[in-house]
């Protein structure tokens, strides 16, 4: 693998699409990059819950804020709302959702073998 390489968001490696969800995921090296584009209205615990199943969203998150806002509340009754211009951290156990009429853009980051979500996905 070269030292110095990138890859665009415009021709992902993996791309993933539940309701009002586009992840474009590229693979460099053992990190996975995703383009997250979530559109007003979005909620994980309608929009992906059904693909995933469970209580509240288990992975863990760590992005980057582009455009938008979510806000985002842990098991334990934690809130956050992040926006644009934050980095932040989501532990497992949680649902977030898109607040106003903005889409939502953010960048996460992860090893490879992790994912933040196993729904169903295909190749673009």
């Amino acid at each position: 693998m070269p030292n110095l390489f990138s890859k665009p968001f415009s021709d992902p490696d993996l791309v993933k699409a539940p309701e009002k969800t586009h992840a474009a995921v590229v693979q460099l090296g053992n990190i996975a990059a995703s383009k997250l584009e979530l559109q007003p209205g979005w909620k994980w615990s309608e929009c992906v819950k059904p693909a995933v199943g469970g209580h509240s969203c288990q992975a863990g998150h760590v992005g980057v804020v582009v455009q938008g806002s979510m806000k985002c509340v842990h098991d334990d009754g934690t809130e956050i709302i992040v926006k644009a211009g934050d980095a932040y951290y989501f532990a497992p156990g949680h649902d977030g959702w898109v607040l106003g009429d903005e889409v939502f853009i953010g960048y996460e980051f992860v090893e490879s073998g992790k994912d933040f979500g196993p729904w169903k996905s295909s190749a673009s």
